[in-house]
């Protein structure tokens, strides 16, 4: 049994001159840029060692900050769709309200929650 088909013929895709031409200058530019690239990056070492410990945690709190309004958002939520099961008079709706009540609570506090489990 032949696995493989060592007799197949191969050929070539014509290529215009315009097409080979433009070809090449693609392949010098991007040639090009990747030596520049790779030739022309400067190291930088901040000047303190707080510097990047400061970036991070300015991050941590801003990425908290968008956890807690998702958190405010869905809890808000939570709330309405309990008010509006208990009118229609729907346990399902009450239910889902309740959880997402619930969920709402503790992705807005997650970052003290974490905090609480860490030990910080």
């Amino acid at each position: 049994m032949r696995l493989f088909n060592n007799h197949s013929n191969t050929n070539r895709l014509p290529m215009k001159g315009k097409v080979k031409r433009g070809f090449r200058t693609y392949c010098a530019v991007v040639i090009a840029v990747m030596l520049i690239v790779s030739c022309f990056t400067v190291t930088t070492f901040a000047a303190d060692g707080n510097g990047a410990l400061t970036a991070v945690n300015n991050l941590s709190t801003f990425i908290f900050g968008l956890i807690r309004a998702i958190g405010l958002i869905l809890t808000g939520f939570g709330v309405v769709q309990i008010g509006l099961s208990l009118k229609s008079h729907d346990p399902s709706q009450r239910a889902n309200g309740f959880l997402t009540l619930a969920g709402g609570v503790i992705i807005t506090f997650a970052k003290e929650i974490l905090n609480l489990i860490i030990g910080s």
